[in-house]
């Protein structure tokens, strides 16, 4: 192969590659979104865990509430 169907054949790539990676992040930031929207999870007090990082600060969740649903 020439150096110049390697070189296009690498932009290709590259270009592809750049739009999967885009497509997957803005798929997850909409996801985070429609959830912070709907109310199933609210991400706002777990942005307050940098603030309130302490070992006697209350915890966020339950715990016995998490294991009933995995169960």
């Amino acid at each position: 192969m020439d150096q110049e169907i390697l070189l296009t054949i690498q932009g290709y790539a590259k270009f592809f590659i750049i739009l999967f990676v885009f497509i997957v992040f803005y798929s997850y930031a909409y996801s985070i979104y429609k959830r912070q929207r709907t109310g199933e999870r609210d991400y706002e007090k777990y942005s307050k865990l940098v603030l309130d990082d302490s070992l006697d600060s209350t915890p966020l969740e339950e715990r016995d509430r998490l294991e009933k649903k995995k169960s």
